[in-house]
């Protein structure tokens, strides 16, 4: 009830003409403390109103998307884009068939890839900051990141041995703004995963920009207690635009501005 609550003002805070996309949720506009921050810069960054996805990116929509631009299907992505583990939990599995793996979230997709799916569907990966504002939700508070209780939970998912088979997108608790998944899924990537704590550059595309790559090496930790964001952080250090890895999915987000302009 929360989420439909928050959803509703939300969405009155676009106006009257806009239209929000069934699939998205409208996310409030906040301000949070970044575990990590620029000497410097103010303690907390503040996040416009966004769109996101409420639910990670399954199977079977990755499927659809391999099938309509052939690319990136697992035997037609370049190794440039993807490395030798991208897809391949699909070995053996149907990833259409929902009495298979079709419902469950896509993994094993590149930064690339990723991207790639949500620039075809008119969305966008979600920034970093966007993503760490949505997550601090819980079922009932749009802030619960100082909530002991949350905290506790989202520690003993992290703690929690890798799925022998992952829950259903649909499956998994939805948090204050109507959003599923964010915990207790997969981890998520996003747009700028690594601009915290490494450097590095990518030559796989002309578009990317090199300040994704730009390290923080001054960066220190705001709140050297919260410690679900440090596993956060130091697990976005540790791949690259190419990694493929089993634990990791993604969903998309989209500019409010643009709903409006798309959807006058």
């Amino acid at each position: 009830m929360w989420g439909v609550f928050a959803a509703g003002l939300a969405a009155f805070a676009l106006g009257a003409g806009a239209v929000v996309p069934p699939d998205m949720a409208p996310i409030g506009a906040g301000d949070y403390t970044p575990l990590y921050k620029e000497e410097g810069e103010a303690r907390e960054v503040h996040v416009e109103a966004f769109l996101l996805d409420r639910l990670p990116v399954s199977n079977a929509d990755f499927a659809a998307f391999t099938r309509e631009d052939p690319r990136w299907a697992p035997d037609r992505v370049k190794p440039v884009f993807a490395d030798a583990g991208y897809l391949s939990h699909w070995q053996g599995h149907d990833p259409m068939n929902p009495e298979d793996i079709a419902n469950q979230p896509v993994t094993n997709v590149s930064w690339f890839a990723a991207r790639a799916y949500c620039r075809a569907r008119g969305k966008r990966l979600p920034s970093l900051d966007e993503w760490e504002w949505a997550a601090m939700a819980s079922e009932d508070s749009p802030r619960a990141g100082d909530d002991p209780a949350f905290q506790a939970r989202v520690l003993d998912w992290y703690g929690t041995p890798a799925f022998a088979r992952l829950p259903d997108v649909a499956d998994t608790w939805e948090n204050f703004w109507g959003v599923r998944g964010m915990h207790g899924a997969t981890w998520e990537l996003v747009n700028d995963f690594n601009t915290a704590l490494v450097s590095g550059e990518s030559r796989a595309d002309s578009e990317l920009d090199n300040s994704l790559f730009c390290g923080a090496g001054a960066a220190a930790a705001v709140d050297p207690s919260d410690y679900a964001a440090f596993m956060r952080y130091a697990f976005r250090s540790s791949y690259s635009a190419t990694s493929s890895i089993r634990s990791l999915g993604f969903r998309c987000a989209r500019d409010l501005v643009e709903l409006e302009t798309t959807n006058p």
